[in-house]
């Protein structure tokens, strides 16, 4: 047994490491824009409801959870994906061309986490798993 093939078989608890560690991450977004908490948002208020930044938090919040507990993972870390494209060029790409630069690194990197989630699915440690 060669050493790649022999940690093949961590890959599904890995790919549940990855996919809860960034809900955990992505959690926290919406609870800082909803909440407040763990900091105020950066704008210094609470968005109001139904405002685009709300939307955001909403998506953020419940959409992470979903990715969290590993339930409609395909279909949730879809939209998030579009959410942090969407997120990326609408806020964060017009202050640079440098992600570094502009802020939007985690934008960036939250896109293409969920992307991946989309096509490898949700790994070991899901409800989606446990459903099939």
């Amino acid at each position: 047994m060669t050493g790649s093939s022999s940690l093949q078989r961590f890959a599904p608890h890995v790919l549940a490491a990855l996919r809860i560690m960034a809900a955990l991450l992505f959690i926290a977004h919406g609870t800082q824009k909803l909440l407040g908490f763990p900091a105020p948002p950066s704008s210094g208020t609470l968005p109001a409801a139904f405002t685009m930044a709300w939307t955001a938090g909403m998506l953020e919040l419940f959409g992470g959870l979903l990715v969290l507990v590993g339930l409609f993972t395909r279909p949730a870390a879809f939209v998030l994906s579009g959410l942090m494209a969407f997120a990326y060029f609408l806020a964060h790409a017009p202050r640079s061309f440098y992600p570094v630069l502009n802020g939007g690194d985690a934008a960036i990197l939250f896109c293409f986490v969920f992307l991946y989630l989309v096509f490898a699915g949700p790994g070991s440690l899901s409800i989606d798993g446990r459903r099939r």
